[in-house]
């Protein structure tokens, strides 16, 4: 009879044991799914209500082909279209004068963030901005003359506009679109154009 005892003793082990791991399992399965319905909003709970998709509305203008001469752009910054061979380092580059177009779109097709600002933006929110692009791949600052709104984001194919550097919704656009619109993924952010205009 112990024998049996112990048989049904490990059967019994065994069995939660299984149970744990299934149990961890789908613990595992739900955490993923939260984190990817999170990337797909946004995360952040930001308002992306305002975002336009030139994937959507434009598609024509985003031409992935590497061109010498300047390109004339519909949407301003531009947010995809042809450009120039080299890319402008995105690897937490903060600039502090205005990039050159053409240079700034290869990064967004690597799939970098870019966000600029109106000159003459206040200092403190400058500061702010800084603060998410510094030492994060795939993302640099700039400041861009001529921009209506005071803050802009773009990745390739997407843009949104904010009016201050506590909007949520640049951290909901960073999480959503920050290497996600690459349409060459995995293509590097460093040792690109360093120079500005």
């Amino acid at each position: 009879m112990a024998p049996a005892k112990s048989g049904s003793r490990n059967g019994l082990i065994i069995g939660i044991v299984a149970g744990g791991v299934a149990l961890l399992l789908l613990i595992a399965c739900g955490v993923g799914v939260f984190l990817w319905y999170q990337q797909r909003d946004g995360g952040s709970g930001g308002d992306l209500s305002g975002l336009v998709n030139y994937r959507e509305t434009n598609p024509g203008a985003l031409s992935p082909d590497h061109v010498e001469e300047p390109v004339s752009y519909p949407m301003s910054p531009p947010v995809g279209g042809p450009h120039f061979q080299r890319w402008q380092n995105c690897n937490g580059d903060v600039y502090t004068e205005p990039l050159v177009d053409g240079n700034a779109v290869h990064s967004l097709e690597h799939g970098a963030v870019w966000i600029t600002y109106r000159p003459g933006l206040a200092p403190p929110e400058v500061g702010k901005l800084i603060d998410r692009v510094r030492g994060l791949a795939y993302m640099m600052l700039s400041p861009y003359p001529g921009q209506s709104a005071p803050i802009s984001l773009q990745a390739w194919g997407y843009q949104l506009t904010v009016d201050d550097a506590d909007d949520e919704a640049i951290d909901a656009f960073i999480s959503a679109y920050r290497q996600t619109a690459a349409i060459e993924p995995g293509a590097p952010c460093g040792g690109g154009n360093t120079t500005t205009r």
